[in-house]
């Protein structure tokens, strides 16, 4: 499968099934956001796996909405950034968001971004929930976190065709 299939077939998947994700599927996906670029090379991203039912079920609850589908993955992945090390910590920790969502794709996994930066619950921030639930200190920040598991219900891919080429903009 070439990148541009991957990328056509990538849907937000958010109905899992029993069957559990491998250990080598979890390391592919693991591989591939320690491989994403970020801003000078400085590295700022770490990558909070979560297996565990219980932690999962709490994950799903830290914000007001979308973030349900969490408590039915086999696995989570969230992704924390250190501002001491970097202040592209919200770029950084997308691509490499982006990466293992591509590589669960590679994999025929489902899997679905759950945005956490800029969300709250019941009026506290998300981040600040999360932080709470994962042990972390306050000088990371959490973008999102990826849910992953197999799927009987992942989406059709999209074709060339849905793209809106209007959105490209040639500057003369």
């Amino acid at each position: 499968m070439t990148l541009i299939d991957i990328m056509l077939k990538r849907r937000s998947t958010r109905k899992f099934n029993d069957e559990p994700v491998t250990k080598e599927e979890l390391e592919k996906i693991l591989q591939a956001a320690l491989l994403a670029p970020t801003s000078m090379n400085r590295k700022p991203c770490n990558f909070l796996v979560v297996e565990r039912k219980e932690t999962l079920v709490e994950l799903s609850k830290c914000k007001n909405h979308g973030a349900e589908l969490i408590a039915n993955a086999d696995k989570a992945i969230v992704v924390v950034a250190d501002t001491m090390i970097a202040d592209t910590w919200c770029e950084d920790s997308s691509i490499a968001l982006t990466h293992m969502h591509l590589m669960a794709t590679e994999l025929n996994l489902g899997s679905c971004w759950v945005q956490i930066h800029l969300r709250d619950k019941d009026g506290v921030d998300a981040e600040e929930v999360l932080r709470d639930i994962v042990k972390i200190d306050d000088h990371y920040r959490i973008v999102g976190i990826l849910a992953i598991g197999h799927s009987d219900d992942i989406p059709q891919p999209h074709t060339l065709d849905d793209i809106d080429k209007s959105k490209i903009h040639f500057l003369v």
